[in-house]
C-alpha cells in the first residue's frame, strides 16, 4: 500500500518518519553515536526524583568552567534549547512589555513563532551570502529591544565571521539591546575555533543535542550574565516544566567528561559529508553556498514546494521546502545520515531532475 498523498505543508509532517526505503535529508537529527561511558549505572534513585529548577549543581558548575569568568548561578538547565529559547523571549516579555526582535532571515522554522508566542514583535534582517548584512544589521538594531543571532546557522550552515561577530558586541552593547545567540552546533564548525560571543546583555543559548547526538533527552541551557534573565527564566520554569529530567542532565554531565577526541572525530566524519554532498549538489548544477559548520546545506530550486512533495511521494525522499525558514526557491537538505544514503538520496534527486534542468536556475 503506498503512501497516501496530500500536500505537505509544514516540517511537523516528516517528524519521526523513517523506513519505508526513505531516504531523509530532513531532520537535524546527529546519526552518530553518543558516547559509551554515559549508559554506566543509570539505575540510581536519585536520577528519578524531582530537582532544582535551575538545574542540577554538578552540571552548572561543569559549565561554568567553559565560559570565562561564570558560575553556576549563571546557568539554567531547559528542556533543550526551544525551552532556553522560549523562557528567553518570555522573561524580556515580562520585563519589557512587547517590544520588538531582530531575526536572520532565512531563520529556523520556530523562532518566529517562539517570539511571537512570547508577546513580542519579530522584524527582519535580510543575509546575505548566508551571513549577516552589518550595514542593513546596523540600521534595523536601533529599533529594537533584542536580536537573535544564529552561528553556524540552521539552515545555511554558513558561520559568520568573527569580524561581524564583534562589531554586534560594539554595537548592541552601546544600544543596550539584549543578543541571544543560539549556538547549538558552535563544536560542528569545519573552518576555524567558535567565538563566543560575549557582554552583560548576550544571553548564551546551547544544549548537547548537536554535540553529543542526545536530542532525545533534551537537555539544554541558558547561560547569562544579567541575573534578571536567569530570574525570569527560573519564575516561569517553575510553572511550566519544573525541572529539566534529571537521568538526562546526569547524563550530559557524563557526556562532557568524555575526551575531546570524540567531538574532533566526529567533526571529521559531518566534514566529509560535507564535501560530499557539497560536492555531488554541485556537479548536478545546483547553486548553493558551501556550509562551514553545522551540517545543512540550502541549494536554489524553482517550484521547491512541489519538488518537497515529488521527492517525498515519487523517490521516497525527505527534503525540507526553503520557505518554511522564510527562504522560497531553495530546499533545505540535511546530512546527518551515513554517506551511502546520502550516495543514494543524491541518486534519486539526480534522477528526478533529469529533463527538469532549467529549475536549478
Amino acid at each position: 500500500m503506498g503512501i497516501k498523498e496530500t500536500r505537505i505543508t509544514s516540517p511537523a509532517y516528516f517528524v519521526g518518519v523513517d523506513g519505508d526505503n526513505i531516504i531523509s535529508f530532513g531532520s537535524g537529527q546527529p546519526d552518530l553515536p553518543p558516547p559509551k561511558d554515559i549508559f554506566k549505572d543509570i539505575a540510581t534513585p536519585r536520577l528519578f526524583k524531582y530537582g532544582l529548577i535551575k538545574g542540577e549543581i554538578k552540571l552548572r558548575e561543569a559549565l561554568s568552567k567553559q565560559y570565562p569568568g561564570a558560575n553556576a548561578e549563571d546557568f539554567v538547565i531547559t528542556n533543550g534549547a526551544s525551552e532556553a529559547i522560549d523562557l528567553v523571549f518570555r522573561s524580556i516579555h515580562e520585563m519589557h512589555g512587547r517590544v520588538k526582535v531582530l531575526l536572520c532571515r532565512p531563520y529556523y522554522y520556530s523562532y518566529p513563532p517562539i517570539v511571537e508566542f512570547a508577546g513580542l514583535e519579530p522584524v527582519y534582517t535580510d543575509l546575505k551570502d548566508g551571513r549577516i548584512d552589518i550595514a542593513d544589521f546596523e540600521k534595523k538594531i536601533k529599533h529594537v529591544k533584542a536580536v537573535l543571532i544564529n552561528s553556524p546557522s540552521n539552515p545555511t550552515g554558513r558561520v559568520e565571521d568573527t569580524g561581524t561577530l564583534r562589531a554586534i558586541e560594539k554595537i548592541t552593547s552601546k544600544l543596550g539591546v539584549y543578543v541571544i545567540s543560539d549556538e547549538v552546533y558552535k563544536d560542528l564548525i569545519y573552518e576555524r575555533e567558535n567565538y563566543l560571543i560575549k557582554g552583560k546583555r548576550v544571553i548564551t543559548i546551547n544544549s548537547f543535542s548537536k554535540t553529543y547526538s542526545l536530542c532525545g533527552l533534551r537537555v539544554g541551557y541558558i547561560y547569562a550574565r544579567d541575573p534578571e534573565i536567569i530570574e525570569g527564566a527560573v519564575n516561569l520554569k517553575v510553572h511550566t516544566s519544573m525541572n529539566t529530567n534529571i537521568l538526562g542532565q546526569e547524563m550530559a554531565l557524563r557526556a562532557m567528561k568524555v575526551p575531546k577526541s570524540f567531538v574532533t572525530g566526529q567533526t571529521a566524519i559531518w566534514k566529509e559529508r560535507r564535501d560530499y554532498i557539497y560536492g555531488g549538489l554541485s556537479a548536478m548544477g545546483f547553486n548553493l553556498w558551501k556550509p562551514e559548520g553545522a551540517f545543512y546545506v540550502l541549494p536554489k530550486i524553482k517550484n521547491s514546494g512541489r519538488v518537497v512533495n515529488d521527492l517525498y511521494y515519487k523517490h521516497k525522499v525527505i527534503v525540507y521546502d526553503g520557505a518554511w525558514f522564510d527562504a522560497p526557491g531553495r530546499i533545505r537538505l540535511s546530512y546527518a545520515l551515513e554517506l551511502p544514503k546520502i550516495k543514494e538520496g543524491l541518486s534519486r534527486i539526480s534522477k528526478y531532475l533529469n529533463g527538469k534542468g532549467s529549475w536549478l536556475r
